[in-house]
């Protein structure tokens, strides 16, 4: 589109008061008065070689400033705007604004992306499959996706998210089995968005699920591009966000985040083994430290009586009751996990290796806890990890804590009254609609029978 030549003046007027305390900006003319065009750009965004090779240098090379104005029109990546607001915000997004002469405005695509290389996953581990991870570009994010996903039916489409950061989100999903009431109500969320800043995708899931008081995960938040392609054949839709190195999977329910990736190249039995063990481990890291307190403070009769005795004998030198012993060493524990999270990977996992030995033998030794607690302690950091998704593992890092309330105040009865709680709560909880704790089983006859009555128009 085409104005006057004052109406562009005026426009990069505006353009350089806008910009007038940015020290990135780059402002060029290229030719002569009666034959100029002017570039305007923020090299801290853009991509000086492109501006250099595709922009500076064939002007020079072409005579004409019409054949000049047809290159720069014909690039993929190229488009005239009028619209100022649109134009800053594509400059800012690392575009180059070339002012025609004649009047006429492009913004060429020169945006810069700076990502890591394609790495190895380093928080969803396995044994055998692909061991590539997503990085903070969107562009090599949806190419892990496609280069696996090779259907003309996998759809990708982008939008914002931030009033400042103008974070860009592509939407990808097979739209022959995607829910399309999922994928509207996505959408709506997306809009409804109200923040200035988006930086990462377990941000991202905070604000879809619109109830910041929730306890479990309504989302995945993966960095394996195999996980995220199997989720798109099962239906599912994958948010990537531009500059995270995570993608989200919506919906999710329970027992995907019990599952690895490791389960899909295992024979069934062997899958089946590995998922059970999973559960196993969740159900004693929840349980054990309020099943020690609700049997050494309220119903030892529970025990065999060889068993109650050592348990007895093993604490006959510590001072306090058996809550206060459980939860010191559980906090002891959280405190050990933060700092190895923490500090510097060529001393962490020896710092705290060290300090927990320390720290246990010494406490032992004193008499401030039994014997029994610090292999209790271990059991439960050990099956706290055996959960692949780091999100759950930290939900169930802190919902054991409450069955040690309940425990400490009515035994055994509180440990039923908790599990009955938390089943009910994962019974009301939705995601995006769908049942969060369904049984997967039927969820997949279903799936098959609408599938099948798909393909039979």
């Amino acid at each position: 589109m085409r104005s006057s030549k004052k109406e562009q003046d005026s426009l990069l007027k505006w353009f350089q008061e806008k910009l007038s305390k940015s020290s990135d900006v780059e402002q060029r003319s290229l030719g002569n008065s009666d034959q100029q065009v002017n570039l305007m750009y923020l090299r801290s965004v853009s991509d000086s070689k492109v501006v250099n090779q595709y922009i500076i240098r064939p002007y020079y090379e072409m005579e004409e400033e019409g054949v000049y104005e047809k290159y720069i029109a014909s690039f993929p990546g190229s488009k005239s705007s009028q619209d100022a607001k649109e134009a800053l915000e594509l400059l800012l997004n690392g575009y180059i604004a070339i002012f025609f002469n004649e009047g006429t405005l492009y913004l060429f695509d020169a945006v810069r992306a700076e990502a890591g290389p394609v790495a190895e996953a380093q928080t969803e581990v396995i044994v055998q499959g692909p061991s590539d991870s997503f990085n903070e570009s969107m562009d090599v994010n949806m190419n892990l996706i496609r280069r696996r996903y090779q259907s003309g039916d996998l759809k990708a489409e982008t939008t914002t998210v931030g009033h400042k950061s103008k974070t860009k989100i592509a939407i990808m999903y097979d739209e022959t089995r995607v829910d399309p009431q999922v994928l509207k109500e996505l959408k709506k969320c997306l809009d409804g968005i109200n923040i200035d800043i988006l930086q990462a995708a377990a941000e991202l899931d905070k604000y879809l699920s619109g109830n910041k008081y929730r306890l479990f995960p309504t989302t995945i938040v993966t960095e394996r591009p195999d996980r995220a392609v199997f989720n798109i054949s099962e239906g599912k839709i994958i948010l990537i966000v531009d500059t995270a190195g995570f993608v989200v999977i919506l919906p999710a329910v329970f027992s995907d985040f019990f599952t690895a990736m490791d389960d899909k190249l295992q024979v069934l039995p062997v899958g089946w083994f590995l998922k059970g063990i999973r559960y196993l481990g969740l159900i004693l890291t929840v349980l054990i430290p309020g099943l020690y307190v609700a049997f050494t403070s309220y119903n030892p009769e529970v025990w065999k009586v060889q068993i109650a005795l050592l348990v007895a004998g093993s604490r006959a030198t510590v001072p306090y009751p058996s809550y206060i012993e459980v939860l010191i060493m559980l906090l002891m524990m959280e405190f050990l996990t933060e700092a190895s999270l923490r500090l510097p990977k060529a001393i962490g996992p020896t710092a705290t290796t060290v300090g927990g030995l320390i720290l246990g033998t010494a406490a032992t030794e004193a008499g401030l806890v039994s014997n029994i607690m610090i292999i209790l302690v271990s059991a439960v950091a050990i099956s706290n990890f055996v959960i692949p998704m780091n999100m759950m593992g930290f939900t169930i890092r802190v919902i054991k804590y409450p069955f040690i309330f309940l425990a400490t105040i009515y035994g055994l009865l509180g440990i039923v009254l908790g599990l009955v709680s938390v089943i009910m709560y994962l019974s009301s909880l939705r995601s995006f609609g769908q049942p969060y704790f369904k049984i997967y089983a039927l969820d997949r006859i279903r799936t098959n029978k609408v599938q099948r009555e798909r393909e039979n128009g």
